[in-house]
């Protein structure tokens, strides 16, 4: 999910705050480039059919004779929804193959809509009620019953199950459950069970619910946690991972089949995971969908009376045939041609950097007005993009859109573990984002300005709920993540660090790979060791800052022949970088460049020359990455108050960095 979107205006403001008051101190306004233009594509859409008359798609992701997944959970479900309750009632069928080498007696069920049955839950402590800039409403209450279970010899399992919060014992926390099985499930055996649910829908929050007419319905159904095997992200025996829904995580799941009909009234139009098997059937005043998606560890709905549909079939290098399908909320139809592009250029742009996008079919729906509590969020074939709220919006638009197609690749295909390690999804996708925004709209990210927003780096390898609030989750899985890898990239240049990067997707594509499984695979092609870079950026918590401590002049020689001793000092309070430019500038207009290796906790530059120096600057052209503390790199030595020239000379620098190139 794109969790800063929402915020870039904000922290933009902040910036023009600071700049503001760094014009007062210097009269002096530095100019800004302009943001990239969109391109201007035709709006004559062709005539399609509409999503419901459409027959069945052609075949299955990829006419392979194998599985492109471990498939180890089978869902058939039956769901009907009620606009007049808010309610979905659902059947199902889960057939679940134990992957392990031990026997498994139990078997657990994450009921996600639970998370909002009341303030007392873990998600609602945690997050305050408020997702980005979404706060929960009065009536955005939610929940999860569970009718009848039963095995598939008939038993009941109702009596036996049990809620359990494996991590933070909070007994009004109701999103996980565990169902003690009838006999245990031996090694590559199967269980099945039957389930009738019941769910009531909030309102539209955190990535589910409705705004009057309008359905979103993610994380809705009782889905198994997620098994690993012996050796998957480095565990050392098989057994399940078990979480319940935090303020900050989002999901993580097995890969597996499924076969959904839904039925809604009959006006309404429904987008989902897959693809449909046949034309949608009306009977009695409602309409039933079929859709069947495989090699797919979640399924996503959405549903809407007034969905504008617009259809295209899209081919690339590395996209063999797929059908791109807007769900457009009338609002913004006007709109179509530049969610349509966006989608094309993302899936093309990833699909040859990365490898091939396996499935038929992408969906994108775009939420009605007050509906953004379930825009910006990513499930296999389908997106929700941000719904804009003007006729003219920026290209927030575009990079919503770009940033959860990319989440296809990271999410949907590599399925990285959110709950313990969002960065293999978030922080990838935020920096393949960036790049198909530069490449297609000439947006380049203003890194100084992002590095600044790090005030709190933690460790990247951290269960999501372990950070403090989401505003310090945000930060370090998307924007401290996304720095992490640009810096790699500038270490191993960018030829070898895109084939780090299409290495890793094809190596661990349905595979659920950790951080130490990406570490070794940049180690693999850069042939270097990066322990120590690792420790310190990805599994530590440290940025980097060097500091102009002192400057001190020491005039030498006869008069008429002086000459001066200028003694540098620069200090290292976080981490290492190969190379620190610093820049020295004499009075007489003389500027010398040198690199320090950094290895040091401090250095002392000694210089002589016939002019003392005058001020000093690390970093000159901004090519630290990491550094999130740029108010110190700069020192000026002739003037009296130092401390207060320091701060807003350093303002001044860093201000040259973010004018020169603004890009969100």
């Amino acid at each position: 999910m794109n969790a800063l979107f929402n915020s870039r205006k904000v922290q933009w403001f902040a910036v023009m705050l600071l700049a503001a008051g760094a014009v007062l101190i210097t009269n002096t306004l530095l100019p800004s480039t302009p943001r990239g233009t969109v391109p201007v594509i035709s709006k004559d859409v062709p005539h399609v059919q509409t999503p419901d008359m459409q027959p069945a798609d052609n075949g299955k992701p990829l006419e392979t004779s194998t599985p492109l997944s471990y498939r180890i959970a089978e869902y058939h479900m039956n769901v009907a929804y009620t606009p007049e309750t808010r309610q979905l009632q659902g059947q199902q069928t889960l057939t679940w193959e134990n992957p392990g080498s031990v026997p498994v007696q139990d078997m657990y069920l994450h009921l996600y809509p639970n998370a909002f049955a009341s303030k007392k839950t873990t998600f609602m402590r945690e997050s305050g009620g408020k997702l980005r800039d979404d706060e929960a409403k009065d009536e955005s209450s939610g929940s999860m019953e569970l009718l009848s279970v039963k095995s598939d010899t008939g038993d009941d399992l109702t009596k036996r199950m049990s809620f359990v919060q494996p991590d933070d014992g909070n007994k009004d926390d109701h999103t996980l459950l565990k169902i003690p099985l009838s006999k245990p499930v031996g090694p590559g055996e199967s269980v099945t069970i039957n389930t009738e649910f019941l769910v009531k829908l909030p309102a539209a929050f955190a990535r589910m619910g409705y705004v009057d007419d309008f359905v979103m319905a993610g994380q809705w159904f009782p889905k198994v946690a997620a098994y690993e095997r012996k050796g998957t992200r480095g565990r050392a025996e098989p057994g399940w991972d078990l979480h319940q829904y935090h303020g900050n995580s989002e999901f993580y799941a097995d890969f597996g089949m499924y076969d959904v009909k839904i039925q809604v009234p009959a006006n309404y139009i429904v987008a989902a995971t897959g693809f449909p098997v046949k034309p949608a059937v009306t009977d009695k005043g409602t309409k039933t969908y079929q859709f069947y998606a495989e090699d797919v560890h979640d399924f996503a709905w959405s549903a809407s009376p007034h969905f504008v549909y617009v259809e295209e079939p899209f081919s690339a290098p590395q996209v063999p045939g797929v059908k791109i399908k807007l769900y457009l909320d009338p609002n913004h139809q006007d709109l179509k041609d530049r969610y349509m592009y966006a989608a094309k250029k993302a899936l093309s742009r990833y699909s040859q950097w990365y490898g091939t996008y396996p499935y038929s079919t992408l969906s994108i729906v775009v939420p009605p007005p007050g509906g953004n509590g379930a825009g910006g969020m990513e499930y296999p074939t389908l997106v929700t993009a941000w719904g804009a709220s003007d006729k003219n919006p920026d290209l927030e638009l575009e990079r919503v859109v770009v940033h959860e197609i990319g989440h296809q690749f990271f999410y949907g295909l590599v399925a990285s573990n959110e709950f313990e390690e969002a960065w293999l999804d978030e922080g990838f996708t935020s920096y393949a984002e960036d790049k198909v925004m530069e490449a297609e709209y000439g947006e380049v990210p203003n890194l100084p300005v992002e590095s600044s927003y790090i005030t709190s780096p933690n460790g990247l390898q951290k269960n999501a709920w372990a950070y403090t609030g989401h505003d310090q989750y945000a930060e370090n899985v998307y924007t401290r993540g996304k720095l992490v890898l640009k810096a790699i990239e500038q270490q191993v240049g960018t030829k070898t660090m895109d084939r780090i990067m299409k290495s890793y997707f094809q190596k661990w594509q349905f595979k659920h790979p950790s951080t130490k499984d990406f570490q070794q695979v940049v180690e693999e092609i850069s042939k270097t060791d990066w322990n120590e870079f690792f420790n310190q950026y990805v599994y530590g918590n440290l940025m980097m800052d060097y500091s102009v401590e002192s400057v001190h002049v020491k005039p030498q020689g006869n008069k008429g022949s002086e000459t001066y001793e200028s003694t540098i000092r620069i200090v290292k309070f976080g981490g290492n970088s190969p190379e620190v430019p610093i820049q020295f500038h004499f009075a007489d207009g003389t500027m010398l460049d040198k690199t320090w290796d950094g290895k040091e906790a401090s250095i002392d530059f000694k210089l002589t020359h016939t002019s003392p120096v005058d001020w000093v600057r690390i970093d000159p052209k901004y090519t630290l990455i990491l550094e999130n503390k740029h108010i110190n790199n700069f020192y000026q030595t002739q003037l009296n108050t130092k401390w207060q020239i320091r701060w807003n000379l350093g303002i001044i620098q860093f201000l040259q960095a973010i004018f020169g190139s603004v890009a969100w």
